[in-house]
């Protein structure tokens, strides 16, 4: 097959390894030319992806950030033709696949929503792995009314990444359920080592520490961008923790041992469900 990937960063990378590990031709868009000469010194791309490559492409994957994807939706839109899938690989859905599917019907693509459940604390090209997908979850969002035979192509075309599952949704449904997956996650860990005792943690923390803190370690323009984009979903997400919070806070308080240990019961139990 041949990939084009729009951004070399830690999922476009990997995208690009993971491709080329396989054996399929990679074109790649990057506008770092550093970044560039790297992928293709190391073998994850052999060109780059333009206009005239771009409708040869079986797969295009943009994997920018959302306002820089629909930009490049736009740009190149007029030139893909009918042949490649495109999707997108960002971190939210809802405007960015209604631009998406209003370009694919102005110019006649076809485009998908998606996002690969996989990543690192780490950003850029430097930290791309060509198994960061392998077992991991990938997230479609079609369009309305997309036929089983067009779903068959996706999982043909995702095939050589290995992801180990393939969750269709929709816009709407993604965005509220990342809010709390993933970007709840990053704010309380983004807040929480701004504690003054993260400053003399050293001998005294351990794996507990390490779990909660790993995602504090982000790319600050991404996240904001993200964020913001989905920001009515992860505002509910985060006041929805403030209130759990202020019931901790309150037995602690009162000093009321016997509802403290009911909140603990509840959150343990909880999560053996959810475990199974």
């Amino acid at each position: 097959m041949k990939i084009g990937i729009v951004g070399l960063g830690l999922i476009g990378g990997s995208f690009a390894r993971a491709y080329s590990g396989a054996g399929h031709e990679v074109l790649a868009l990057e506008k770092d030319p550093a970044v560039y000469e790297a992928a293709v010194r190391e073998g994850a791309a052999r060109g780059t992806l333009d206009r005239e490559k771009a409708k040869a492409c079986d797969l295009i994957l943009v994997c920018v950030y959302p306002l820089a994807a629909v930009r490049f939706l736009e740009e190149y839109g007029p030139y893909f033709g009918r042949h490649p899938l495109v999707i997108d690989c960002c971190g939210t859905k809802r405007k960015l696949t209604e631009a998406g599917m209003e370009a694919g019907k102005k110019y006649g693509f076809t485009f998908l929503g998606g996002h690969p459940m996989a990543g690192t604390q780490f950003s850029g090209f430097a930290h791309s792995r060509g198994d960061l997908y392998r077992g991991a979850p990938m997230v479609i969002v079609p369009p309305e009314g997309a036929e089983e035979a067009l779903m068959a192509r996706v999982r043909e075309v995702l095939e050589p990444v290995g992801f180990g599952s393939i969750t269709v949704t929709t816009a709407e449904e993604h965005d509220r359920i990342i809010a709390f997956t993933s970007q709840l996650a990053h704010v309380v860990s983004n807040a929480y080592v701004k504690s003054p005792a993260a400053q003399v943690h050293k001998g005294f923390s351990a794996g507990s520490y390490r779990d909660l803190t790993r995602v504090a370690w982000l790319n600050p323009e991404m996240w904001a961008e993200l964020f913001l984009d989905n920001r009515e979903n992860l505002i509910r997400e985060i006041d929805t923790l403030i209130r759990h919070l202020e019931e901790y806070r309150d037995d602690l308080e009162k000093g009321d041992r016997e509802d403290l240990v009911r909140l603990l019961t509840e959150g343990k139990r909880r999560k053996e469900e959810l475990d199974g």
